[in-house]
């Protein structure tokens, strides 16, 4: 049966029409607040931004889902989990930090910033999934103590996952650490011939697995799969096998998505925005051009049917010139295997709904 994903265009020729009046108006079409309980803990799952980012969810629009979440007698925190990579959200004080400088304060948004796994990654739970590539997953302790969760997440590419949407932010977004090493699991090589020694992997590994004499090399048995070296390489020369490793980083990972929301039936709720549509996911330090325009705003109850009507949008674009989208800048075109070719989006689609997590067949219905 298909899901109803609900969406709104970004025009506005009134104050009825603005934005952060159409992100409520979307929050109550799905109904969403059906998702909550009275005095539910509810968990708002953001990603605050890395350092030098800037297509962030933008604060004003968290504060009308915290508004309307309070009007429905439930007690909303903000929150996201600690990065795999060494940088500005490694731990609890930095993360926090960050999401303070980027505007999600509580006399901003009207609610407190939980770091969901702790301070130093100490707050962790498991949840049996019994799936084909986990048995148990590792989930941030507090995301999974909260009674209901709202999944708040910007739509845009990915360099491993092709694209990042509402799957991704449970799977990546909802996991410790040591939850996201066991979703990456791959190891990277060197490509010698295309390798110019300028110790960026070096500088960025945050396990000492990248060393650079004559050319880069990385240890195997140092490496812990977060893919650093490989988004910072300059001439890419930093590699792993697509053929193998992105099928199983994709089945994993969706695997974690699943176990994210897995005891909370019925208890969580989804808007994705399909604006500053950049090729990359918001950890880098920075934000790339939009490949398409923006496009609205969308929410649902099924995050899998809500990531395949954004990714049906994104494709009926057309691409914009001058940004990182080198092909399929056609309408109808699969813009995110227009920017990173070997990637498998796709598979988190399909088998998210091969597991249980949702359904691909949608009807849109416009706000």
């Amino acid at each position: 049966m298909p899901s109803t994903v609900y969406f709104a265009n970004l025009r506005a020729r009134t104050v009825q029409d603005n934005k952060t009046n159409k992100v409520l108006r979307l929050f109550d079409a799905a109904d969403l607040g059906n998702v909550l309980g009275e005095n539910d803990l509810t968990a708002i799952k953001l990603h605050f931004g890395q350092p030098g980012s800037d297509c962030f969810i933008r604060p004003v629009f968290v504060r009308a889902v915290v508004d309307r979440i309070r009007e429905h007698q439930a007690e909303p925190f903000l929150t996201d989990t600690n990065t795999l990579y060494a940088g500005g959200r490694h731990n609890g004080v930095l993360h926090y930090q960050v999401a303070m400088a980027h505007g999600f304060a509580y006399a901003v948004v009207n609610a407190p910033v939980i770091i969901a796994d702790g301070l130093r990654d100490e707050s962790v739970a498991s949840v049996d999934v019994n799936l084909k590539r986990f048995k148990q997953v590792k989930i941030a302790g507090a995301i999974d103590r909260a009674d209901s969760m709202i999944v708040m997440s910007h739509f845009k590419g990915h360099e491993l996952a092709g694209f990042g949407g509402a799957i991704k932010n449970l799977a990546m977004g909802c996991a410790p650490p040591i939850g996201k090493r066991e979703q990456h699991n791959v190891r990277f090589i060197v490509n010698e011939e295309t390798c110019i020694a300028c110790g960026e992997c070096e500088a960025i590994c945050p396990e000492g697995a990248a060393t650079v004499e004559d050319k880069a090399s990385i240890s195997n048995d140092l490496c812990i799969g977060c893919g650093e070296c490989y988004i910072h390489c300059p001439e890419k020369a930093v590699q792993l096998d697509w053929r193998t490793d992105v099928p199983e980083f994709m089945e994993r990972m969706t695997e974690y998505a699943y176990g994210a929301v897995k005891n909370k039936l019925g208890k969580v709720g989804y808007i994705n925005f399909l604006m500053d549509v950049t090729p990359d996911c918001d950890c880098l330090g920075w934000s790339d051009a939009p490949i398409v325009r923006d496009i609205g705003i969308l929410a649902s109850t099924d995050p899998v049917a809500l990531d395949q009507a954004s990714l049906d949008l994104v494709n009926q674009q057309a691409g914009l010139d001058g940004t990182h989208l080198g092909c399929n800048l056609g309408c109808g075109e699969d813009k995110f295997s227009g920017l990173w070719s070997h990637t498998r989006g796709s598979i988190q689609l399909s088998y998210g709904e091969e597991i249980g997590l949702g359904s691909r067949e949608y009807t849109l219905e416009e706000i």
